[in-house]
């Protein structure tokens, strides 16, 4: 179980969430909303531990199995599988056993009658945790998520993006955790693997708290919805389902608006009586007590909920450029024993709308990478036409710098900008005042994203790598995007599971990984986008 008690949460002169206090216990699906920046990643890393609240107490009982919305293992050698089973410690303890045996048939007899008994210690705990069983049902959860065994055996550094977020999501599930914290866990995920997850929380009998964008995963999972009003600092509180809460919200803001309108009507007829009162000595006194009838009507009278801001996006006007701007001839690509790709070719026109679509695992975000110069190919080389200007968006926004500041990563990727140019660029992101001297590292996945197009915007890019642009992103802000996409003159190159950005980018051609087989883009495709 969670407890919050008076829980408060600052950044600097900004009030994030004002004092709140709740529970999450067994059975409680609590959805938790709200705008990108509202403060839902950090109240959950409060929650679980990772940064201290401004003022207010937290405690967890029992286990708690926290999926952030960017995990990063911190041992890449590791084997996705192990790394799985260590969440339980599943990973020594089986190779302590498996050490232990091997002693048990030493020739030494000291070494053997010590691993004699030491063995039934080392197998109560293997039991205790899984035991025997365990490895099966973290290989069941893994597979569902979309992980086969030959993915499981490779290193953590070998892996993809979305892999990884797979195997953190596994590895999360696999805890036995009374209580489970996941920060977008449909990120990455394909279609058949989002219903699974979603049954698999339908039935979990745990607390559970769960952000996502994600209108359906909500509604077929969450009894509760927590709502962050970043205009008020207000976490409001339904104890309902999806739909009804959709519905007590919009009711609840009639019922302000009309509160409010009365209020004033009746405020504004005091006022004028007194102004006609006040001219009158005699009537002075009784003037001034309903001037202070009125204000006090409106005192404290709560407002119509202010329309929350969305950061306004345009892609780069691009820089002048010859005809084929980028060209890829023969790439190829393995990690370790694993082969990614081999032989993939791809020419760049002006203006080309490009989208690559492939399994995960297929080599997508490794191809952006290359194409990117982030990463070099085994073989095969990437050619700049005349005139490139390449502009990279990364999936898990490595493009940033998280040890320094919000204005520092925007006045890195453009040098020539003033300062008052980059913060105003800044605050049409809506990171105004003291957001913008924020560290970058403690920015939400949404704030990161916000950054990150921002760094594009300043850019003048002719070729845009974007490797799913949309995760992480509120309604509003997927709008914003989806709507820039569409107007960008410059060439695009896309990594997406989002069938609307595909749609916003009207691509005319689709590579598919990992065989890197090129076609005009159809319809037929469009299948693809969510099982990728």
């Amino acid at each position: 179980m969670i407890s919050a008690q008076g829980v408060e949460i600052r950044i600097g002169a900004r009030t994030l969430l004002n004092p709140v206090s709740f529970k999450v216990g067994k059975g409680d699906r609590i959805g938790l909303v709200g705008r990108n920046g509202a403060g839902k990643t950090t109240l959950t890393k409060v929650l679980a531990g990772e940064t201290l609240p401004t003022a207010g107490t937290t405690s967890v009982s029992g286990i708690l199995g926290y999926l952030p919305q960017d995990p990063r293992p911190s041992d890449p050698q590791m084997s996705a599988k192990d790394h799985i089973l260590s969440i339980r410690e599943l990973d020594k303890l089986a190779k302590l056993m498996a050490k232990t045996e091997a002693e048990m048939a030493s020739e030494d007899m000291k070494v053997m009658e010590r691993a004699l008994e030491r063995y039934p210690k080392v197998e109560a705990r293997f039991i205790a945790a899984g035991g025997y069983g365990a490895e099966a049902e973290a290989l069941r959860i893994a597979a569902n998520l979309g992980l086969d065994k030959d993915v499981l055996d490779h290193k953590l550094g070998e892996l993809s993006g979305g892999q990884r977020r797979r195997v953190e999501l596994a590895r999360i599930l696999f805890s036995g955790g009374e209580t489970l914290m996941l920060d977008e866990p449909t990120n990455h995920l394909d279609v058949d693997s989002i219903a699974w997850l979603r049954d698999y929380l339908r039935a979990y009998e745990g607390g559970l708290i769960v952000i996502s964008h994600d209108n359906e995963f909500m509604r077929a999972i969450v009894n509760k919805v927590y709502f962050l009003d970043a205009t008020r600092g207000e976490m409001d509180q339904y104890n309902l389902g999806w739909d009804d809460y959709l519905l007590q919200r919009e009711t609840d803001e009639k019922r302000r608006r009309r509160e409010r309108a009365n209020a004033e009507k009746k405020a504004s007829a005091l006022m004028a009586q007194a102004d006609k009162m006040r001219a009158k000595a005699s009537k002075a006194v009784a003037a001034q007590n309903m001037i202070k009838r009125a204000e006090k009507m409106l005192e404290g009278l709560e407002g119509p909920r202010v329309a929350e801001k969305v950061a306004k996006l345009r892609f780069p006007t691009p820089a002048p450029c010859g005809k084929v701007p980028l060209t890829a001839n023969g790439l190829s690509k393995s990690y370790g024993s694993q082969e990614v790709f081999i032989g993939v070719d791809l020419a760049i026109d002006r203006g080309a709308r490009v989208v690559i679509l492939g399994f995960n695992g297929a080599g997508k975000t490794t191809l952006l990478r290359l194409l990117a110069g982030v990463e070099s190919a085994d073989s095969g080389e990437v050619v700049p036409g005349h005139g490139l200007k390449l502009g990279y968006y990364a999936q898990e926004h490595d493009t940033l710098d998280l040890s320094v500041t919000v204005v520092e990563n925007l006045r890195h990727a453009a040098p020539d900008l003033t300062d008052t140019e980059v913060r105003s660029t800044l605050g049409s992101f809506l990171f105004s005042g003291e957001d913008a001297d924020k560290p970058t590292h403690v920015l939400s996945g949404g704030e990161k994203t916000r950054l990150a197009l921002a760094t594009l915007v300043v850019s003048s890019a002719n070729v845009l790598l974007l490797d799913e642009p949309t995760n992480n992103l509120d309604p509003a802000s997927r709008a914003e995007i989806l709507g820039a996409l569409s107007t960008y003159e410059g060439a695009v190159i896309m990594v997406t599971h989002d069938e609307g950005a595909v749609e916003a980018l009207h691509p005319d051609r689709v590579l598919l990984l990992p065989d890197g087989d090129e076609d005009l883009w159809s319809d037929d495709y469009r299948d693809l986008i969510t099982l990728a």
